[in-house]
């Protein structure tokens, strides 16, 4: 079996909320998992004051 590969991107905070916007049009049941991911690695790099937002809705 294999394991679940991950990578490391580096991206200004404004491509993050761009990705997290368009994110943000599809279904919610697709992508919440993801904007999550996304939402607590910038926490730990940015701090929780300068975290992306995000404009999904559910």
């Amino acid at each position: 079996m294999s394991e679940e590969q991950t990578i490391n991107l580096e991206l200004s905070l404004d491509d993050v909320n761009k990705i997290l916007e368009a994110l943000g049009s599809l279904p919610f049941s697709q992508v919440y998992q993801l904007i999550g991911s996304i939402q607590r690695q910038a926490q730990g790099q940015l701090g929780s004051e300068q975290a992306p937002a995000t404009n999904a809705e559910g």
